[in-house]
């Protein structure tokens, strides 16, 4: 069993629109724009990232907005809902928030002994606000939403499948241990990690494969604290017969990614450099920033992607 990982360190989904993509993260749920840089293998879309003060792991939600991307499909094989802790007795002031905003699919239901609160992104997306008990973190304060309300961090991203059994030795290998069953869901938690240490499946067995489009995960990423972690978690991934990336540099983390038996993307990311390694923390996410290979092409881009009002 490993002992690397910590939890979540982020998620990453596709939208349509930038604008409406950044609006919606920032203005309606108040998180921080932490980086706007490209995707690295499309220069010609953004990829934009969301979190607390500082884009702590466990904390961002990352988007590439393809501006004439078809909408998902929900499924199995995809995280099928992400869901992010707030402080307890919010749920109340969130509901309100969110209705004055225009957000679709609200809806209060309570799982695991936790009141959450449904909701829909720009592009369909399937979102939670959990209540959570002593969880300690800090969220991003630069908003409208007062401290004691702020978005956290994740609480869980939940897994959509048919068929669970590999899936669940899978999450038992990278350090997770199964708290709670519940008919067609289960939970399974890292004891001492992040925080955003909770993965949940749910069981599905005669959905339809989903479909990859605005509005779904593209993949889930789990987080160790450095290179020298995740080499050690790679060799391991590798030994038991996964097919494992080679070691791919993000700039602000350093990224290896397998297909599960589920069909589910992980990726396993380091806490290591951060993002404030090209810009100070106070300015965190104003600047588009490239990749070095890029910067050439630095006037291009920026006119193919066009700006993101703030």
């Amino acid at each position: 069993m490993l002992t690397q990982i910590k939890g979540l360190h982020h998620v990453t989904s596709m939208a349509a629109s930038a604008q409406e993509n950044s609006d919606f993260f920032t203005k309606t749920l108040g998180l921080r724009r932490v980086k706007k840089t490209v995707n690295f293998d499309d220069p010609e879309v953004y990829h934009l990232y969301y979190g607390d003060e500082i884009g702590t792991p466990g904390s961002v939600m990352t988007y590439f907005p393809f501006p004439h991307i078809a909408k998902g499909r929900p499924g199995v094989g995809e995280v099928g809902e992400t869901s992010f802790a707030i402080s307890e007795d919010t749920l109340g002031y969130w509901e309100e928030r969110l209705a004055s905003h225009g957000v679709d699919g609200l809806s209060e239901h309570e799982l695991w002994g936790e009141k959450r609160l449904r909701f829909k992104g720009p592009d369909g997306d399937a979102f939670s606000l959990v209540e959570v008990r002593d969880d300690a973190r800090r969220g991003w304060t630069g908003t409208d939403v007062d401290a004691e309300k702020a978005v956290k961090g994740f609480r869980s991203a939940t897994l959509r499948l048919t068929v669970p059994g590999a899936t669940r030795e899978l999450l038992r290998f990278m350090g997770y241990q199964e708290v709670d069953r519940k008919g067609e869901w289960s939970r399974f938690a890292i004891s001492g990690g992040n925080g955003a240490d909770v993965v949940d499946l749910q069981i599905v067995p005669s959905a339809d494969l989903a479909r990859l489009g605005a509005g779904s995960v593209h993949h889930v990423a789990f987080a160790v604290d450095d290179r020298a972690a995740q080499l050690d978690v790679r060799e391991a991934l590798i030994d038991t017969g996964y097919q494992v990336t080679p070691v791919i540099d993000r700039d602000y983390f350093w990224a290896i990614y397998f297909r599960t038996p589920g069909g589910v993307l992980f990726e396993i990311a380091t806490n290591e450099p951060g993002f404030d390694r090209d810009e100070d923390t106070g300015h965190l996410g104003a600047a588009l920033k490239l990749p070095t290979r890029y910067e050439p092409y630095r006037e291009e881009i920026s006119r193919r992607l066009g700006p993101i009002r703030d």
